[in-house]
């Protein structure tokens, strides 16, 4: 099992500190969070792609998505415009050598079943770029999809290999789904699964792994069951919560943490 983190929780911090900070943290990997507001995203061109590349082979450390914010299942929209964006996060990976790109549902209060096959019809439609590209898309378990029965509802429709589930484990728990229950949905088309911790349903503050109240254990232990070839992303949102802790001085006992919650369940 290997371990990534995600740029949210370093807002706006420079390629080369980003490499560093895994590199001597022990982390394999990052998801890079790709807006605007940060060092990479859709709008950099082919030097800058390549500059970051380097910095991350120089290293050896991987990059493991392109975290973006297209909403497949959006009601209405330009279809060109939201079909260009994915494309953009696929081109966007495939020259970083990203393994996937992270989407989101983002289907807001309209009938689920008209958001489920809108955003079917969407990731079908991509799919081959991202086969071609040798891209994984990844629908995120979040807002109007945030359980795995929400996210497979989608899954099943596209019944593609290259679009998948990126599992993170506050919004299923919020959602109400037990770890079992979002694991017996989402493996057949798992990428990964992202971690974190919070005090409260009501307190989504990021708080250091294991100081809150999710279940990181079981779903660390569900999700090493399927084998020893997985990630584990840390997501902290410190990107959302200016005051919570700096993430770098939590990253190691992160990891330590994980570490013993995967030999606890082997």
């Amino acid at each position: 099992m290997k371990f990534a983190f995600s740029t949210l929780g370093v807002p706006g911090l420079p390629i080369p500190e980003v490499v560093a900070l895994a590199d001597r943290t022990g982390y394999q990997g990052v998801e890079l969070r790709a807006h605007p507001e940060e060092p990479v995203h859709p709008g950099i061109g082919a030097g800058e792609r390549a500059a970051v590349v380097d910095e991350f082979e120089r290293h050896g450390v991987e990059i493991l998505t392109v975290a973006g914010y297209a909403r497949v299942a959006a009601e209405g929209g330009d279809e060109e415009e939201l079909s260009r964006e994915l494309d953009e996060l696929i081109w966007l990976a495939r020259d970083l050598g990203a393994s996937y790109i992270r989407v989101f549902p983002g289907g807001g209060d309209q009938d689920p079943g008209a958001a489920d096959a809108t955003a079917a019809r969407r990731l079908a439609a991509a799919a081959p770029l991202a086969a071609e590209s040798g891209v994984r898309i990844l629908l995120e378990t979040h807002d109007s999809h945030r359980t795995g029965a929400d996210a497979m509802r989608v899954l099943g429709l596209v019944g593609h290999q290259q679009v998948g589930a990126l599992w993170d484990v506050m919004h299923t728990w919020l959602g109400g789904e037990r770890p079992v229950a979002s694991h017996a949905s989402l493996s057949p088309h798992l990428g990964y699964v992202q971690v974190k911790d919070i005090a409260s349903a009501e307190d989504t503050t990021p708080l250091a792994l294991g100081a809150g109240v999710l279940p990181l254990g079981e779903c660390v232990g569900l999700y090493a069951g399927d084998g020893d070839d997985g990630w584990l992303c840390w997501e902290y949102e410190k990107r959302w919560y200016a005051d919570a802790a700096d993430l770098p001085g939590l990253l190691v006992p992160g990891r330590e943490h994980l570490e013993a919650l995967l030999a606890r369940g082997r």
